[in-house]
């Protein structure tokens, strides 16, 4: 696994909707699209650097503007013809390449989350008052005694809503 210097002044931060189960995805997609999220999702995002696996990058529309995107990929030839998305082979390099004072989204998948989880300075998560049958990706279990929860806005079911959910930030101590 990565390592980080106490010397860096970077940010690490997970960004995820998790339902009850810590289920992420289903058949490399989102398990429900809540618009509310989407919407937290980008103004968290937007001109900072996304990391990703390839399988979550491939399960983007496209790649998304104002943000440069971070793959990783264990495929040597694998190619993206994209000036915003950097390539990288392992968690290490990726890590080797970020730069003191700026702020790293982890976006996914399951293996990102565990390879950076104990690198991570915060965790933005939207926690789906739900479990969905079928998920088959999820995030790491995380002690919630090594973090403060420093946010946290309730979302009722509505109109608007079909599900219950609570975006949460938590900060490690």
């Amino acid at each position: 696994f990565p390592t980080r210097r106490s010397s860096d002044l970077l940010m690490i931060h997970l960004i995820a909707a998790v339902d009850r189960a810590r289920g992420i995805g289903r058949d490399n997609d989102l398990l429900c699209h809540i618009s509310a999220d989407l919407k937290r999702f980008k103004a968290l995002t937007m001109n900072h650097t996304m990391l990703m696996g390839r399988k979550t990058f491939e399960s983007l529309p496209g790649v998304l503007p104002g943000r440069p995107h971070w793959v990783l990929t264990h495929q040597s030839d694998y190619h993206v013809d994209s000036p915003a998305v950097t390539l990288f082979h392992s968690p290490e390099a990726m890590c080797a390449a970020m730069k003191a004072e700026e702020d790293y989204f982890i976006i996914g998948g399951a293996a990102m989350y565990r390879a950076f989880l104990p690198l991570a300075d915060s965790l933005y998560l939207t926690e789906i008052d739900e479990v969905f049958p079928g998920a088959d990706t999820f995030f790491p279990e995380w002690k919630s005694d090594e973090w403060t929860e420093t946010e946290r806005e309730v979302h009722d079911k509505n109109n608007n809503n079909k599900y219950k959910f609570a975006f949460a930030h938590y900060v490690k101590k």
